[in-house]
């Protein structure tokens, strides 16, 4: 990969004003620095620089606990402008904290520093740190990790060990000049070279024997494994050879135990699961390869499998070179039904109040599109087009003079409009084999949806055709939700209703809206603030998969939105 160039992020966490716990160190308040920085690299046979944070890829591990504000200043001496975003984070109040560029902040240039004020509230688990500007997180990235508040406990015994594994994808290329080429030519961006776990490809590539992570455990013990899929573009399916995961979380929000052999990890979501070492001492790979789920015939992707190894310690010095690892049986790339199946399995771990009755019914198609070509210019996307995404036919056009949630608050004119269709503005057979090329069209624009505070929300993501049908994960900011119901095809309410699970629905950050199919998700608008809905597939927010919601404040002090920090970034 080519360097990103002079990249040098020094992130300094100043961790306080509560009880913290970081790195196992227990302290009123504790300053640590992080320097994001070029560093050199050998993946796939080639010798790198890449953007790391303290010379590590992936970045260092924060764990904090569940009521700890954490103050992180960020010290931008790159030659991109950036933000960070911490991923599933309510930022209660704390919207100016968020990250996404030109949404709750303009970017952080080149020499410019910022520092990010929030508080975890009510949530336990992994979520994960990254970059929220172009394809800079593809390097930067690291897990969070929230333990219970001090004399509490996991709902579960208490694991041997707890062992991050962030998944990842990479490049041989800068991946912003990868995108930006995309850009140009309006066509699909070049898929990625390989897999990673916790930045090593493993040794199914050239090059990587040596480097591949490596998991020591012992025998008999039941080890907390702490799954992360921050890959660019790309579902995984995950398995461990000989070995059933128990899964206890996902996205910071404990689960009903269930045990399964495969995980599915869109972008953006996390997985906990427990893991007994109950197998002959040996070696097994962990392995991860991609769902690609698109419909359509001869779409490139990375079909390629990273690998660490779970490697049992057995007393004895091993031979030179070690056994080789037993393989774990992987889904087929395109088994969507065994994605639906381990969805399905999610569930919260006792009864939950779902929220109602509910105020806002709102229904979203998510899917891709077409734009023209400008004239007298030659596009790559499918017939000289330019490829797009929206939401309900609008194409989300970011800021550029400032953010929204600075023109909200400064009540600037002129940058952003709160007309975002609640429902399509045309409805049509939206799985649909051959749809019409008039609705392959978006409009390209900067609308935004009003809430008003406390609001019940139930929102049906609609898969779409156009193009191609594609499993959508969707990320919403500044909240988490209940996801009541999935299923393919056109949702209609009057049978589809029926099936919305009311009891024990699993809360999440991000939701996989299924191919050619769709998703219902209810939550409280009870956070004020800009808030950002988009695909986490990094392509598809380029193209324009996305929206923001306006959620108003409420009457009392504690119902607002906080005044914007001194040292808000300025464009």
């Amino acid at each position: 990969m080519e360097c990103f160039a002079k990249i040098n992020l020094l992130l300094t966490f100043l961790l306080g004003l509560n009880s913290l716990l970081f790195y196992g160190i227990d302290a009123e308040v504790q300053h640590h620095e992080f320097v994001v920085q070029e560093t050199p690299v050998k993946r796939l046979c080639v010798a790198h620089n890449i953007i790391t944070v303290n010379g590590q890829f992936p970045g260092p591990t924060i764990e904090v606990k569940n009521g700890d504000t954490i103050i992180i200043n960020v010290v931008n001496q790159a030659k991109y402008s950036v933000t960070i975003h911490w991923h599933g984070v309510r930022q209660l109040r704390t919207a100016w904290a968020d990250g996404p560029e030109f949404v709750t902040q303009c970017p952080i240039k080149p020499g410019g520093s910022y520092r990010y004020r929030f508080t975890i509230e009510g949530q336990e688990g992994t979520l994960w740190w990254h970059a929220h500007s172009s394809w800079l997180r593809a390097t930067v990235y690291g897990a969070l990790i929230i333990r219970p508040k001090e004399n509490a406990s996991y709902p579960f015994a208490m694991p041997k060990r707890e062992i991050p594994l962030i998944l990842g994808e990479w490049w041989d290329r800068n991946p912003v000049d990868v995108v930006r080429e995309a850009t140009r030519t309006g066509g699909s961006p070049n898929i990625s070279d390989a897999f990673t776990i916790n930045g090593q490809p493993g040794d199914l590539y050239n090059c990587s024997y040596k480097e591949t992570t490596v998991i020591p455990v012992k025998a008999g013990e039941t080890n907390l494994l702490r799954f992360i899929n921050a890959a660019l573009n790309t579902e995984l399916f995950v398995a461990i050879a000989n070995h059933k995961m128990t899964v206890v979380a996902t996205d910071a929000s404990y689960t009903k135990p269930f045990t399964t052999s495969v995980l599915m990890l869109a972008p953006g979501q996390t997985t906990d699961v427990l893991v007994t070492m109950d197998q002959p001492l040996s070696r097994y790979y962990i392995a991860a390869r991609a769902y690609a789920s698109t419909s359509a015939k001869n779409v490139a992707f990375d079909n390629t499998t990273t690998t660490a190894i779970l490697e049992y310690d057995c007393g004895c010095t091993r031979p030179a070179p070690p056994p080789q690892p037993i393989f774990p049986a992987l889904p087929a790339y395109n088994d969507t039904a065994a994605v639906s199946a381990f969805n399905a399995a999610i569930k919260s771990p006792s009864s939950v109040e779902v929220p109602g009755p509910v105020d806002e019914n709102l229904f979203f198609t998510v899917g891709l599109g077409l734009l023209d070509c400008p004239k007298g210019k030659t596009c790559d996307g499918p017939n000289n087009t330019r490829l797009a995404a929206s939401m309900n036919n609008v194409s989300f056009v970011f800021p550029e003079v400032t953010s929204l949630l600075q023109a909200h608050y400064q009540r600037l004119p002129g940058v952003f409009t709160t007309d975002f269709p609640a429902v399509p503005p045309v409805p049509f057979d939206y799985t649909a084999e051959n749809v019409s090329s008039s609705l392959s069209q978006p409009v390209k624009a900067t609308k935004l949806y009003k809430l008003k505070y406390n609001s019940v929300v139930q929102l049906v993501l609609q898969g779409t055709s156009i193009v191609t049908g594609e499993n959508h994960p969707i990320h919403v900011h500044g909240y988490d939700f209940y996801i009541l119901a999935e299923g393919f095809g056109n949702f209609n309410p009057a049978k589809d209703n029926a099936k919305f699970n009311l009891v024990d629905p699993p809360m999440r950050n991000t939701v996989g809206v299924p191919v050619n199919g769709w998703a219902v998700i209810r939550f409280v608008a009870n956070n004020p603030g800009i808030w950002l809905i988009h695909c986490h597939l990094d392509a598809h927010i380029t193209w324009g998969l996305a929206m923001a919601f306006l959620v108003e404040n409420g009457e009392e002090e504690l119902q607002s939105l906080e005044s914007p920090p001194p040292d808000l970034p300025a464009c």
